[in-house]
């Protein structure tokens, strides 16, 4: 009984306290210097003040040279000098507001100011929902804050987020670059920038210029992350890939998925689905089916290895190439596979290390490491050191060798045309007449040797100091013979189209 008692005096209270909060809360008038005036031909629905007139409605001020006030239906009109105090430390300043207590909508025009600490937004009109704390302009606004000045045709102020959010032909102007975006967020507290369109950062000297359509960029700490379509500029060279970690004094990038680091001065790209970029440092890697394009009109050079790292010059070109482990590269007019190689674009030198074949024409070459030079694009010359080894096939069952301690070598037009070996030379070689049918088999040991070879067979050998060499018949020179020691046939490894290169 106790208990029903106590439900039923608290019914009346609860319902009375429904009724009340479902009141709507009027709008206050705190202080006039001047006398009400009423003039229906003006203003039929209330008086209008005069003077320093302050006005409150749910814990925000209102001040302005005069207004119109209508009790009945809680609206008002407010007419110079506006200031309407919605916080502590957010200020509405305009030369006349509309007012509805009801929805607790305000409709500012003319010299809008929505203060908020260290914010400024400026507009000619704006509508303000105490509700949902939100500011709209619909006709050009500029919003300054920290170092960045915004401008767009629409925006909205979320202020309890401190958060702008623009739309249409968006300007961020900072004191090193400036923002143009489509769709830009602004977070006044980090001072950080999100990108929801297509968006372009170019720095006020032109040299840098970033585009991406979605991303973020933290103005305060120049520290950024691009997405979709996402690319970095710097002078003639480009970074692009599905994403892009940036860190803009350090230079510091990284690129996710389909990354790109073009040199577009030299026409070198660097691929992989992850890379790095270090500018102060002065390099960069890719990794996960890195790959470096040496791109020429004749014939542009495909290169593949775990890793590859470049260093620049200090304008930021490519200055070297390192390729670490399973390096291998096609040309239609070379190809070639050793561990790990060097190239260097002051001579467009390549040099390959551990275990290296190279394959030009009809011709495999070998040896501990191979250094190859390029010229206006095409093998100029050719020095193998330590265990070299070339190799050419006769016909299906022979080979044509050469064996010593170093090579060197000269191209003319693209192909093998001289061969200087140096140390301990030995060969093994089908000499044929014109008609291509055997004459016998020349098996020669020498100091050094000097080879020709034209149309991509060997021409004629010249024996260098204490030669020992016999031309065998074919059939008196066991199979066992004809094979130089350490003979290797690689061929099954030779990259035939650039697709092979990732092929150990």
């Amino acid at each position: 009984m106790k208990r029903i008692l106590r439900y039923l005096f608290l019914v009346p209270l609860i319902l009375h306290l429904a009724t009340f909060a479902q009141e709507k809360e009027k709008t206050k008038i705190q202080y006039s210097g001047k006398l009400w005036q009423f003039n229906k031909d003006i203003y039929k629905d209330g008086p209008r003040i005069l003077g320093e007139v302050v006005m409150n409605h749910d814990s925000a001020f209102l001040y302005c040279d005069s207004a119109y006030v209508n009790e009945a239906e809680n609206k008002m009109i407010a007419y110079g000098n506006v200031h309407v105090k919605l916080s502590d430390t957010l200020n509405l300043y305009s030369d006349s507001l509309k007012y509805d207590g009801n929805t607790k909508i305000a409709h500012a025009n003319s010299n809008v100011r929505l203060i908020d600490n260290q914010t400024i937004l400026t507009t000619d009109t704006m509508v303000y929902d105490r509700n949902t704390k939100i500011a709209q302009y619909d006709y050009w606004g500029k919003i300054v804050n920290d170092k960045n000045i915004l401008v767009s045709r629409h925006g909205y102020y979320y202020t309890g987020k401190k958060e702008f959010f623009f739309k249409e032909k968006v300007l961020v102007i900072n004191p090193e670059y400036n923002m143009y975006s489509d769709t830009l967020m602004y977070n006044t507290m980090t001072a950080t920038a999100f990108f929801f369109g297509p968006s372009h950062i170019i720095s006020k000297d032109k040299v840098d210029s970033i585009y991406c359509e979605n991303g973020w960029y933290n103005t305060r700490l120049d520290v950024a992350r691009f997405r979709n379509r996402a690319k970095i500029y710097h002078e003639t060279t480009f970074l692009t890939g599905d994403s892009i970690y940036y860190e803009r004094k350090t230079g510091f990038g990284q690129v996710f998925r389909k990354a790109q680091l073009i040199d577009t001065r030299q026409n070198i790209l660097l691929l992989g689905n992850y890379g790095e970029i270090r500018q102060k440092k002065g390099f960069a890697y890719m990794v996960d089916s890195a790959q470096a394009i040496m791109v020429d009109k004749k014939d542009s050079l495909f290169l593949h290895s775990d890793t590859i790292h470049a260093t620049f010059d200090t304008s930021q070109h490519i200055r070297k190439i390192f390729c670490f482990h399973k390096a291998k590269f096609f040309r239609h007019d070379m190809q070639g596979m050793c561990d790990s190689l060097t190239w260097f674009s002051h001579d467009s030198t390549m040099t390959m290390y551990h275990d290296p074949i190279l394959w030009s024409d009809q011709n495999q070459l070998s040896a501990d490491s191979i250094s190859l030079l390029m010229r206006n694009g095409e093998p100029d010359s050719l020095k193998m050191f330590g265990s070299s080894f070339i190799i050419a096939k006769d016909d299906s069952n022979s080979f044509n060798q050469v064996k010593g301690r170093n090579v060197l070598a000269k191209f003319y037009n693209g192909e093998l045309y001289k061969v200087n070996v140096f140390g301990n030379s030995q060969t093994i070689y089908y000499v044929r007449e014109e008609d291509k049918s055997l004459i016998g088999i020349n098996v020669a040991v020498a100091s050094d040797m000097l080879i020709f070879i034209d149309k991509k067979q060997f021409k004629s050998i010249t024996y260098i100091q204490k030669p020992d060499h016999h031309l065998i018949p074919e059939k008196e020179l066991p199979a066992n013979e004809r094979k130089l020691k350490n003979f290797k046939w690689e061929e099954k490894r030779r990259p035939l189209k650039k697709s092979d290169i990732f092929i150990w």
